[in-house]
Parts: C-alpha cells; structure tokens; sequence
C-alpha cells in the first residue's frame, strides 16, 4: 500500500500560508481602536490571556486553510496487484506397473524410478491439472485430473507392482487416459506413457487407443524405459532365495513410435536413471503454460478526510469568532 496525491499542484498553495503569517503579525503591530474606562483593574488581569486567545482564530483559519488544500490535492492510498492469466494444460501420466518393471537397469528399479521422475515433473509444473493412470493386465484411473499435487504425489507414491493383474495392457492404459481427458476444454491436452513392453493384453490395442487420442486432439509422449540387451532382475528362488538374473529386455519400440507420431507427440527410449530425468526435462520445456501476467494499481480517495476537518476548524473559527472571542469595534 502507498500513497499519492491526485492533484499535486494543489499543494503549491500551501507556500502562501507563511507569508499569510506574516501579514497577520504585522498587522498585530498596529494600533487598533481604544476604550476609555473607569476602573482598570479587572481590564488589566483578563487582557494577556484574552490577547492570546485572539490569535486562535488566526491558528484555526490557517489549519483549516491548509487541509482544505489538502483536499484540493486530492490524496489517495494505492494497492498494487497483478492478475495472472493461463492457459493451462491437462496432462495424464499413465504408468506401466507390470512385474518386468521390477528390473534394475534403471535405478533403484524401474518402477520406483519412473515414481521419482514423475514426482519430480509435478512438483515442477503450476496452473496445470495433472492426472494418474496405472496399468498391467488391466488398467484404472489412480488420480483424476487436479490441481492439487500433494493428493497426486501420494497417489504416485503408492503406485507399486502387484496392484493389479500383471500382463501389459498399453492400449487399455492409453485408452483410459483419454477417457479422462475427452471432456476437458485445456487449450493443450497431453498424455505421458511410460512402459517397458509390448501390448499382450487388454481389448483395445495401442493403435485404436492412438486413433481415439487423435480424435480428441490429444499428444501422446510416449517412453520406453529399459537398457539395451539385457537387465538385471530380482527372482525368488525356492532354494537359493532371492537372486538377480538377466532377462532380455523387449520393448515395441515400433508401435510406440507409431502411437507418438500418430498424435503429434515424441517416442523416447530411456536406457538409464539419468536419461529418464533428461526425459521428463525435455517434456516440460515442449508443454509449456502460457503465463500472461497483467500489473495492475486500485486507487482509494482520502480528500474527504482533509475536507471535513478543514470546514471543522473553519466553522469553529466562525463561531468562536461571533461568540466567545468576539471582538468589540
């Protein structure tokens, strides 16, 4: 909050308020009309303290004068502001949680780093609604769209492996992210899939899903998370225990890039950890929020305030003028 004057050349006239003084002292000087009495005495004891309560009308008139300019400057308090205009994008991150993305090729595993990444790009994005869909043998909505992210982020952190059938169902977990956002009126509507396999489930294949998501103008970023060859992955053995034993790594790198193109999207392959987050940074930068920002100032007026204690102390000066402190010719 500030505050300013409307009509600032106003205040100039504040300068004429000494030499004002200065022609009442002067004037003071003069000799005024005399009085002849018979007793002096009681004349001479009130005459100092009434002499002295005739200058307050001259302090009355001259404070009133001054506020009444005031006034006339216009004084006013200021609250600046700023209102933001987006538009927003409405994004669905739909997660492969089949048990192949328990291997450790991305580290720790897979799929607690594919659950760091994604948390990591939500707590980065702002005004955008952001949606879950996880998916194995079958697929369903983790999180509806939402601009709360605490509720999405905890809802990411208890995506795991074993929710639901295992199998993996890329055409059913695309076809529900597009459910979730054929309603929507965002300018831009995206969804990032990430998966480490190929559709061996389900009753809508990836190219229908894909065909659904371009018939709503929807861009589909899809990534294949797993090395190149062989991974590393935990297997229970009855006998020996728990074990790490190499499976190949089989991603439908074709139908994803088929599915990317088709929607206007990017297929990426991330091989490690680091690629992954490399991944997500280029996503965001690509689907920006347009942010228009929109300065703005209120004006509240304060002139009534000087004004009315202007006319005050003039009125009071009239009336101590006519009564207590009239003065005799």
């Amino acid at each position: 909050m500030f505050y300013r004057f409307a009509d600032p050349g106003y205040l100039a006239l504040l300068a004429a308020l000494p030499l004002l003084a200065l022609w009442y002292w002067s004037r003071q000087k003069k000799k005024g009309a005399t009085l002849r009495y018979s007793h002096l005495g009681r004349i001479r004891q009130a005459a100092p303290s009434a002499f002295r309560r005739r200058h307050w009308l001259f302090v009355l008139r001259t404070l009133g004068l001054a506020l009444l300019i005031v006034a006339f400057a216009r004084p006013q308090t200021g609250v600046s502001g700023e209102e933001v205009q987006t538009e927003g994008i409405d994004i669905v991150l739909a997660m492969d949680i089949s048990s192949s993305m328990l291997a450790q090729d991305l580290k720790p595993d897979r799929v607690e780093a594919a659950k760091q990444v994604a948390a990591e790009f939500v707590a980065g994005r702002r005004n955008d609604r952001i949606g879950l869909v996880v998916f194995s043998g079958e697929a369903f909505t983790q999180c509806p769209l939402t601009l709360d992210y605490d509720i999405l982020l905890n809802l990411l952190q208890e995506m795991r492996v074993g929710l639901i059938e295992d199998g993996t169902a890329i055409g059913m977990g695309l076809a529900t992210a597009v459910k979730r956002l054929q309603d929507s009126q965002a300018e831009s509507k995206v969804i990032i899939l990430l998966t480490d396999g190929r559709n061996n489930q389900g009753e809508i294949d990836p190219a229908t899903a894909a065909q659904m998501a371009q018939a709503f103008d929807i861009r589909i970023y899809a990534i294949g998370a797993g090395t190149r060859g062989e991974a590393p992955y935990p297997v229970d053995d009855p006998i020996f225990g728990r074990r790490i034993a190499r499976v190949r790594v089989d991603i439908d790198e074709e139908t994803l890039q088929e599915v990317a193109d088709q929607t206007g999207g990017q297929y990426f392959r991330a091989t490690n950890r680091q690629s992954l987050e490399g991944i997500f940074k280029q996503i965001d930068e690509m689907e920006k929020t347009e942010i228009q920002v929109e300065q703005f100032t209120r004006y509240g007026e304060l002139f009534h305030y000087p004004l009315a204690a202007g006319l005050l102390l003039i009125l009071s000066e009239v009336a101590l003028a006519g009564t207590v402190l009239r003065k005799i010719p």
